[in-house]
């Protein structure tokens, strides 16, 4: 039994721990915004000090992963409540996997800033649109289930992750490093193998904050037990 409602009700109590799970609300719907801004310039290309100012912007997601850390640990130091332990655990590991997405987003980034063209997945390859568009809609979703502790949402994540998103983006990958596809030269070929895998590694970190909301403590991160 997942440990995530629990978890829910002990943080809805005026303490430290409400305000870290605030906290971390705010992070992912921070980050899932510079995600976003992120794709636009990399599709539609930006001036390099606008790219260089989002890029910034990750150490607004750093503090935020800093004070929950801090508000956990100075809940625990005050109250001596090992009891609940294990529900603090949750919520510093949901907020190391949302400073991973902003790290990726920056790699995301940094791609639109030194590619010298706009990198439209759709012209590009379905695939590579496919796989845009799903973590899109996934960090959506993903915002979704852990606010109203949506179980059945969430297995419908983790259940579509390998197809929808993990497949896709090896093959992308895999294409690129064989040889089998190649676009205009090497720079953007390389481009699309690193944006393909970028992608890919925000969705595994997204999925691993959505298997905090149906699994035990000791399967965050793993597929859901049988």
């Amino acid at each position: 039994m997942a440990i995530f409602t629990e978890v829910v009700n002990l943080w809805k109590s005026n303490d430290l721990l409400s305000q870290a799970w605030d906290e971390s609300y705010n992070m992912i719907r921070l980050s899932n915004k510079i995600f976003g801004k992120a794709v636009f310039f990399l599709r539609n290309g930006g001036k390099k000090s606008e790219i260089k100012a989002l890029k910034k912007r990750d150490q607004e997601i750093n503090n935020f992963q800093k004070n929950v850390r801090k508000k956990v640990i100075t809940h625990f130091a005050v109250s001596n409540d090992m009891n609940h332990l294990p529900n603090g655990l949750v919520l510093l590991n949901i907020v190391v996997d949302i400073e991973r997405v902003g790290d990726y987003t920056k790699n995301i980034l940094d791609l639109a800033m030194n590619h010298p063209k706009k990198i439209i997945s759709e012209v590009i390859s379905s695939d590579l649109y496919d796989i845009e568009q799903e973590i899109l809609e996934r960090f959506k979703k993903t915002i979704h289930a852990l606010d109203n502790q949506d179980q059945e949402s969430a297995n419908q994540l983790l259940k579509t992750y390998k197809s929808n998103l993990a497949t896709k983006s090896d093959f992308v990958v895999n294409r690129c490093i064989s040889g089998e596809d190649s676009f205009e030269d090497s720079s953007k070929t390389t481009s699309v193998a690193l944006y393909a895998r970028y992608l890919k590694r925000v969705g595994a970190h997204l999925k691993n904050i959505t298997t905090t909301i149906v699994n035990p403590f000791e399967d965050i991160g793993y597929k859901p037990p049988s």
